[in-house]
């Protein structure tokens, strides 16, 4: 289903803004040519960094067919609470919802601890009306009252606003006409409902998701809005998509409407980018490691389908109830500060020494000895290739630094207390890694570790030691892999509904039509779309549970044999499949009914990451030299290869570093290197097996 055949001939941009660089992948669709750029983020406008990028890459816009778009707009909004004005009306006797909660605490342990929820309650205003569970009618909506609220807020100077009743989810018939009434005098389109962003049960987590969505609407506008802007004036005429969190995109010209749904894209694109690097390469089972400057994320790929979940915490009583690939992340980066505390043990993060002034070694003023700077002292990290450095730094003055600040406190040297920092940062990953995936159920040793990001490749091979692993895949580019997840993303459309009846008593008729509906609603949503597209895949499925308990398990839906048996069925594979127990004796609850719809897009080739034109015709003509690295307590000479000039059948044996432009990758002593037909490094750890 091919609506432009020209796109095939112009270029594929993917961009992804992260909190340091700016990154663009720019494909040639007609000669396979790969064009590469990473520049300083501007923070004080995204929009710039992106045209600077497309700049180095030598874009003529005028020849470019789409523009895929990963921004950190709507994150570092919520995160840094630079939000804008919002205001909520709500059902009478349910202001204080989005600050009650879940009547947790900040701190478990404690009588004290902060929260400040995103709408205050000054902003936050009642109306009289009422829905019971089953979407009757109890109290009439107060259209008065409605007017009265909606103008106290435009007075106060109030942006965006939310309608937010109770029990919507089972009938939106009071949201949809309050938000016909403001709509007659409300000033812009930032009038959020909460049954249409969310339709599911549970108050605080659809009122939540609704005021974060709410809150960074004008953000993200007025962002899309200067991008366009300066992409129509370099000459730019396709179509805008952005990266929602969900790991697929959308267009630039409805994304505002769910802008809650492009909180953390940009974790998402590099997990999407990894399960499609990992499916050419023949490996469908992955856990990704993204570790960059500030944070490290780690997601699970199974059947080369990233883990997605809809219950994401931002942070402390934040929720964002819309599907997100399911990213756990750990303060634990190239800039996280190590420090010994008072109780006389070494610390590593979660604070970080940021990209201004950052580790030491990146030479604008750094005082504080970061994970960076233990590679940089232990030989493992050429400062002189990385981007981040704005001058050389003398190795003697990390030393000392290392030395005073952890080796006396610790009584060892510089190298050593290096060592210690590396070791500490490895545990603190590896225990998030075995949280992605023993949560899930699977067990670390039957994957690949996907390593990319900045930093990622440099402790893949210890990650995966500690945790079992056998083999590390490290991709071609693996500091631009989110932007390469930006071009290889589909389109895709989620959709939820609630229930929440027992299996036994529940209507088969209305859950077929409501997937029936949402299937309907996605195919149409993705064919307005002026993109070209593969083939249309839809997928069911249940949000389940056992009657009396809150855990939910996401059960697949076979489309084709939608009764009570197969429901059921796959109910209990999935749940044994968890917890490895079963449960016959109770009856199962059905909560969500779910709908994924994906507009596939045309496969691209990885072939071109790496210029085959400056590859070498041996291990020989690849090798730049030799330097000290320190492994397990000691220094050996180690050889150093560009990576960019390997042969594609090349074999290694470690110890060795590779450098390109976007990281170090380290091959410890004793594991065996090769490269695939990508150019992708596999890594089998010796002695892991």
């Amino acid at each position: 289903m091919k609506k432009n055949d020209a796109e095939y001939l112009g270029d594929l941009i993917g961009v992804d803004v992260g909190g340091t660089f700016t990154d663009l992948v720019r494909l040639n669709q007609t000669t396979g040519r790969v064009q590469l750029a990473k520049v300083a983020s501007t923070l004080e406008n995204q929009a710039f960094g992106v045209i600077q990028a497309l700049k180095d890459a030598e874009t003529n816009l005028c020849d470019v067919a789409l523009v895929v778009h990963g921004t950190t707009t709507t994150t570092n909004a919520v995160l840094e609470r630079k939000l804008s004005r919002t205001g909520l009306i709500t059902t009478a006797g349910f202001r204080d919802i989005l600050e009650l909660g879940r009547r947790t605490r900040p701190q478990a342990y404690g009588m004290k601890g902060f929260f400040l929820p995103i709408i205050p309650r000054d902003l936050r205003l009642e109306v009289d009306e009422r829905m019971d569970y089953a979407g009757r009618i109890l109290t009439p909506l107060d259209e008065t009252s409605v007017r009265s609220a909606g103008k106290r807020l435009l007075d106060v100077g109030v942006e965006s606003i939310v309608v937010h009743f109770l029990n919507s989810y089972a009938n939106p018939e009071h949201e949809r006409r309050a938000a016909d009434i403001l709509a007659e005098f409300w000033p812009n389109e930032y009038i959020t409902t909460g049954h249409s962003l969310l339709s599911e049960s549970r108050e605080f987590e659809r009122g939540v998701t609704a005021a974060v969505n709410a809150s960074v609407q004008p953000i993200l506008k007025r962002y899309i809005a200067r991008l366009d802007q300066e992409l129509v004036a370099g000459g730019y005429a396709g179509e805008l998509l952005v990266m929602n969190g969900n790991g697929g995109t959308v267009s630039a010209k409805r994304v505002v409407r769910e802008a809650a749904k492009t909180v953390m894209s940009g974790p998402a694109s590099g997990v999407i980018a990894a399960a499609y690097t990992g499916r050419a390469a023949g490996r469908s089972n992955l856990i990704t490691y993204d570790m960059g400057g500030t944070s490290t994320d780690v997601a699970l790929i199974r059947d080369g389908e990233p883990s997605v979940s809809n219950e994401l915490e931002l942070e402390y009583a934040m929720p964002i109830h819309v599907p997100m690939v399911d990213v756990r992340t750990i303060g634990a980066g190239g800039g996280s500060i190590a420090k010994v505390n008072d109780a006389g043990l070494l610390e590593v993060g979660p604070q970080s020494a940021g990209a201004d002034p950052g580790p030491i070694c990146y030479g604008r003023g750094g005082t504080e000895p970061t994970i960076s700077d233990a590679n940089l002292l232990l030989g493992r990290l050429d400062v002189s290739k990385l981007k981040s450095v704005s001058e050389a730094i003398d190795l003697a003055k990390v030393r000392a630094i290392f030395q005073k600040k952890l080796g006396d406190p610790l009584n060892t040297d510089a190298e050593n207390a290096a060592a210690a920092v590396l070791q500490i940062a490895t545990t603190r990953m590896a225990g998030a890694t075995r949280m992605v995936s023993v949560s899930l159920g699977e067990d670390p040793r039957d994957f690949s570790l996907f390593a990319f990001g900045g930093a990622g490749p440099m402790h893949a091979s210890a990650l995966a030691r500690e945790l079992g692993i056998p083999e590390v895949l490290v991709p071609a580019r693996p500091g631009i892999t989110n932007a390469l997840g930006c071009i290889v993303a589909d389109l895709k459309h989620d959709f939820v509904r609630t229930v929440n009846r027992p299996l036994n008593l529940i209507d088969i008729d209305d859950v077929i039509a409501i997937t029936k509906a949402q299937r309907d609603e996605g195919i149409g949503l993705i064919r307005q779309e002026p993109v070209s597209i593969e083939e249309i895949r839809v997928t069911h499925w249940l949000d389940m549970q056992f009657v009396g308990q809150t855990h939910i398990l996401q059960v697949p839906l076979p489309s084709d044999q939608i009764n009570r048996e197969a429901i059921q069925l796959a109910f209990d594979e999935a749940y044994f499949a968890r917890f490895r127990v079963s449960l016959s004796e109770i009856r199962a609850q059905v909560v969500n009914v779910k709908t994924t719809v994906n507009g596939r897009r045309p496969d691209i080739s990885l072939t071109e990451l790496i210029d085959a034109s400056g590859r070498s015709e041996d291990l020989v003509g690849a090798q730049t030299g030799t330097r000290p690295v320190w492994f397990n307590g000691g220094w050996l000479e180690t050889r150093i290869f560009d990576r960019e000039a390997l042969p594609l059948n090349a074999k290694i044996t470690g110890p060795a570093v590779l450098e390109q432009m976007d990281t170090m990758v380290l091959i410890e002593p004793g594991d065996q290197a090769s490269s695939d037909k990508d150019g992708n490094i596999l890594i089998t750890l010796g002695g892991a097996l």
